[in-house]
């Protein structure tokens, strides 16, 4: 699952960086971009917490503040 989650925020970066380039050389027009980009960042936040949480340490649950 860590690697599909890894390959899904990869390409779904992608989809934030690669339209943003396109229109910045004249290839492709802003309201496109727009849907592009705001669905990949949609999409990129919900797959990058997934291989990117980390575990906590086993004491870290028995420290009282």
């Amino acid at each position: 699952m860590k690697n599909f989650a890894k390959m899904m925020s990869l390409i779904t970066l992608c989809m934030i960086v690669v339209p943003c380039s396109l229109f910045f050389a004249g290839a492709i027009e802003l309201p496109l971009v727009k849907s592009i980009a705001l669905f990949g960042t949609i999409v990129w936040f919900i797959f990058t917490p997934i291989w990117m949480s980390r575990q906590l340490p086993v004491d870290a649950a028995e420290v009282e503040i």
